[in-house]
C-alpha cells in the first residue's frame, strides 16, 4: 500500500516538474500564473475540475453525509447550481480580461471602476478567503498519509509541501495542470471501484440505506432553510476564488469557457458518488474519532492494500494540485494588486506563493484542526462580498467605487461578527430563519451600496460635483 502511495507521488512530481519546461518563459506573470492564456477546453476542463474538487472534497463532503446524514448532500446541490451561474459570469469574465489583459479578478475590479482602492480589497479578500483553504489541503494529505501509518508524524507532510514548492516555482500554472489530467482519472477510478466494489461486499446497496439511521436519510424541518441557503451561498462563492479565476482566464478562448460550463457538469455525478461513501461507511461499521477520516479507513477496510494505495494517493494529489493552484492565485492577487511595483514580473510572484504555502504548512503543524477547519468557513462569507464589484462590472452598470467599497466593508464586518457569534459556524438565525451568513452579510453589503448611491442622488448640484470629483 505504501509503495504504491510513493510511486505514484514520485510520478507526479516528475509530471509537474516537466511541465515548466513547455511553453513561454516563466519570469512573466502571464506565463507563471496563467500559462500564456493557451489551455485548450479539455485541459481546463480537466484544472477547473481539479481545483474545484479537491482532497478535502474527498473527505469532508462525505465525512459530513457520516456525521450528520443528507445535510451533507447540499454540496452537490450547489454544484449543479454553480455551472449555470459559471455559463452566465466566466465567458464575460473571460473576455474582458484577455481584452485588457487582467490577471486577476482584482485587475478586473481596479480598471473597470478606475479605484486601486477596489481592486486592493477585492484582491484582499481573495488572498484572506484562500490561506485557509490550502491550509485544509494539506490537512487532507495529511490525514491520507496517516492513513498509510505513519499517525501524526510532520516527516512526510513537509516532503509534500517541498514538492508543492517546488512545482509552484519552477513551473508555474502548467504544474498543476498537467498533474490535475492524473489527479482527476484516479479520482474517477477510485469513485467507480469504490461504488462497484463496497455495496457488494456490504450486501448491495438497499443493505447500506437499510443501516443508516431514517432520519439521516432526509432532511428535518429545521434543515431546510440552511440547506437552501448554503447551497446557493457556496454556488456563487465558488465563481469567485482565485484559483477558480485564474483557471477560466487560462482558457485559449471564450469559446472553451462556455463549453466547460456545459462539460464541467459530469463532475457532479461524481460527486454524488462520493457523497454517498458517507452512507457505506456507517453501513460498514467504520468507527471514526474525526469525520474527516471516515473516508480512509472505508477505503483500507474494504479494499485490497495496493488499491487502498491508490486510493489514498488520489486524495494526497486532490490535495496538491489545488494548493498549488490556491497559492499561484493568492501571489498573483499580491504582486498585481496589493504590491505596487511587481505586477508585471513572476519572480515576486514566487516568493510570496513560497511564504503563503509556509503559512498554511504552519497552521497544520502548529494550529488547532478544529479552529481551522471552522475559519475556512468564512472563506466563503468573505469572499462572496466581492459579488457586487464582479456582477456590477461584467454588466457595465455604473456605480461608484466608494458606494461598493462601503457595500463591501459592510458585508465583510457583519459576515465575519456573524460566524464569530456562533463559534465560527456558518449558520446564522435572523428573525427565526437560520441561515447561510454569507448571504446575510451579501444583503447588507447590497443594502449598503443602494444606500450610498441614493445619498449621492440626492446631494445638492454643488455637492454633488464635488462629491464626483473625491470619488
Amino acid at each position: 500500500m505504501t509503495a504504491v502511495f510513493i510511486a505514484l507521488l514520485v510520478l507526479v512530481a516528475a509530471v509537474g516538474m516537466i511541465a515548466g519546461r513547455r511553453g513561454g518563459k516563466l519570469d512573466n506573470i502571464e506565463e507563471w500564473g496563467l500559462a500564456g492564456r493557451r489551455f485548450g477546453t479539455l485541459l481546463t476542463w480537466f484544472l477547473i475540475g481539479g481545483d474545484a474538487y479537491t482532497a478535502y472534497t474527498l473527505l469532508a463532503v462525505p465525512g459530513l453525509v457520516y456525521a450528520t446524514g443528507a445535510n451533507g448532500f447540499f454540496a452537490v446541490v450547489y454544484v449543479i447550481l454553480a455551472y449555470p451561474l459559471f455559463y452566465l459570469f466566466m465567458p464575460k469574465l473571460w473576455e474582458a480580461a484577455k481584452r485588457h489583459g487582467h490577471v486577476t479578478l482584482a485587475d478586473f475590479a481596479q480598471a473597470h471602476f478606475a479605484s486601486r482602492e477596489l481592486g486592493a480589497a477585492v484582491a484582499f479578500t481573495g488572498v484572506l478567503a484562500t490561506v485557509p483553504y490550502i491550509a485544509l489541503q494539506l490537512v487532507g494529505i495529511e490525514v491520507a498519509i496517516s492513513a498509510l501509518g505513519f499517525g501524526h508524524s510532520s516527516w512526510p507532510l513537509v516532503g509534500a509541501f517541498v514538492l508543492l514548492a517546488g512545482w509552484d516555482y519552477s513551473s508555474g500554472l502548467r504544474a498543476p495542470a498537467s498533474v490535475a489530467v492524473i489527479k482527476d482519472l484516479m479520482v474517477f477510478t477510485v469513485v467507480i471501484a469504490a461504488v462497484a466494489w463496497i455495496p457488494h461486499r456490504l450486501g448491495g446497496f438497499a443493505h447500506v440505506l437499510a443501516a443508516v439511521p431514517p432520519k439521516m436519510l432526509v432532511l428535518q424541518p429545521g434543515q431546510y432553510f440552511g440547506f437552501a441557503t448554503l447551497a446557493l451561498g457556496s454556488a456563487l462563492a465558488l465563481l469567485l476564488y482565485p484559483h477558480i479565476t485564474i483557471s477560466v482566464l487560462s482558457a485559449s478562448s471564450k469559446r472553451s469557457v462556455e463549453r466547460n460550463a456545459v462539460y464541467l457538469q459530469a463532475y457532479n455525478l461524481v460527486l454524488g458518488l462520493i457523497a454517498a461513501l458517507g452512507f457505506m461507511a456507517i453501513a460498514a461499521g467504520v468507527h471514526a474519532s474525526s469525520s474527516n477520516n471516515a473516508v480512509p479507513m472505508l477505503l483500507t477496510q474494504m479494499m485490497p492494500g495496493w488499491f487502498a494505495g491508490f486510493c489514498l494517493a488520489a486524495i494526497a494529489i486532490g490535495g496538491l494540485v489545488p494548493a498549488a493552484v490556491m497559492s499561484i492565485a493568492a501571489a498573483s492577487l499580491c504582486t498585481r494588486n496589493l504590491l505596487p511595483g511587481h505586477a508585471g514580473g513572476a519572480g515576486a510572484a514566487k516568493l510570496i506563493s513560497l511564504a503563503l504555502k509556509f503559512c498554511a504548512l504552519a497552521f497544520v503543524l502548529w494550529g488547532r484542526p478544529g479552529f481551522m477547519i471552522n475559519f475556512q468557513l468564512l472563506g466563503g462569507i468573505w469572499i462572496l462580498q466581492t459579488l457586487p464589484t464582479v456582477a456590477l462590472g461584467l454588466w457595465n452598470q455604473r456605480v461608484r467605487a466608494n458606494a461598493l467599497l462601503a457595500g463591501w466593508a459592510a458585508g465583510m464586518i457583519t459576515g465575519t461578527a456573524m460566524a464569530w457569534s456562533q463559534g465560527m459556524g456558518a449558520l446564522f438565525p435572523v428573525l427565526g430563519w437560520k441561515g447561510y451568513a454569507a448571504l446575510w452579510a451579501l444583503a447588507v453589503n447590497g443594502l449598503v451600496v443602494g444606500i450610498a448611491m441614493a445619498a449621492k442622488q440626492t446631494l445638492p448640484a454643488g455637492a454633488a460635483k464635488q462629491a464626483l470629483m473625491t470619488d
